[in-house]
């Protein structure tokens, strides 16, 4: 038996850039990080950069993603409530939503006959406040995941950097890796925790580097400057950039031994768009 897993986890990938960085660079990557699986945060990857349709969940099975993990744009489009619900779904709806939402928060699977859990809560500070306590939630589904397995994984979906830290250190010990998305930049705190969890405030994302997360600056500044409602757009044009971590597990003891932030950056890539 393995006795570590290296997994790489993907930040938001933001429309058709951050999925044509996933396209071309994530094989690569995989193998040279002798990486064993990847997880990926696709909230984002419609083409107006919210939500995800089910052909973007298809579109990662077939490339070998363990999981998706989401946010709160998972519900942007109507058809995903069925792709949640489907038995052998890897898309992941956050854990603290209502029980009577479709879908589930958590995925287990196995690699080499090693059990793996996934699972994606969302915060509430500056986001939505009425959703269950994403701390006692996690507490709650420990209680069952544990006896699963003691490779566990948590996407945080939040704003406030306060609240992803108290997560990871309110988990420290008990999970293998918290690791942050939602706010789409890569933050440079990775840690490995006293407890021997491996933790970042956030992963990033993929999109365009010059840009408002992943959205053109046009779009997003004239919000800034008039305070009225604006419709964002995803830059397609200038270089491209790919956030991810990779977290190496010990398998006997679920604590992570490794973790390693990584950006690729891609100045060609934009030429796939020039056409459209």
């Amino acid at each position: 038996m393995k006795k570590t897993l290296r997994i790489l986890c993907f930040g938001d990938l933001v429309g058709d850039p951050g999925k044509a960085m996933f396209d071309k660079w994530s094989s690569y990557l995989k193998d040279k990080h002798e990486a064993d699986t990847i997880i990926v945060n696709g909230e984002n990857m419609s083409k107006n950069g919210r939500g995800i349709h089910p052909n973007d969940v298809e579109f990662l099975r077939e490339r070998n993603v363990s999981a998706i993990t989401s946010g709160n744009h998972v519900w942007a489009h109507k058809k995903i409530g069925q792709c949640l619900q489907d038995e052998d779904s890897i898309l992941l709806r956050p854990a603290n939503y209502p029980s009577s939402c479709p879908g589930r928060g958590y995925r287990i699977f196995t690699i080499e006959g090693i059990a793996v859990a996934v699972v994606s809560l969302q915060g509430r500070v500056f986001m939505r406040e009425d959703l269950d306590c994403p701390f006692k939630t996690i507490d709650s589904l420990l209680m069952f995941l544990k006896y699963r397995t003691k490779i566990i994984l948590i996407d945080f979906h939040a704003e406030a950097s306060s609240e992803k830290k108290m997560l990871g250190l309110h988990l420290d010990g008990q999970v293998s890796c918290v690791y942050g998305t939602h706010t789409h930049v890569q933050t440079g705190d990775e840690r490995i925790l006293p407890g021997g969890t491996g933790y970042i405030t956030d992963i990033g994302c993929a999109g365009a580097n010059n840009s408002a997360i992943g959205m053109t600056k046009e779009s997003v500044m004239f919000r800034f400057l008039t305070q009225m409602p604006s419709t964002f757009k995803v830059e397609k044009n200038g270089e491209m950039a790919m956030n991810l971590l990779l977290v190496e597990i010990d398998v006997e003891t679920g604590k992570t031994r490794h973790i390693e932030r990584i950006e690729v950056i891609d100045p060609e890539i934009s030429k796939t768009f020039e056409e459209e």
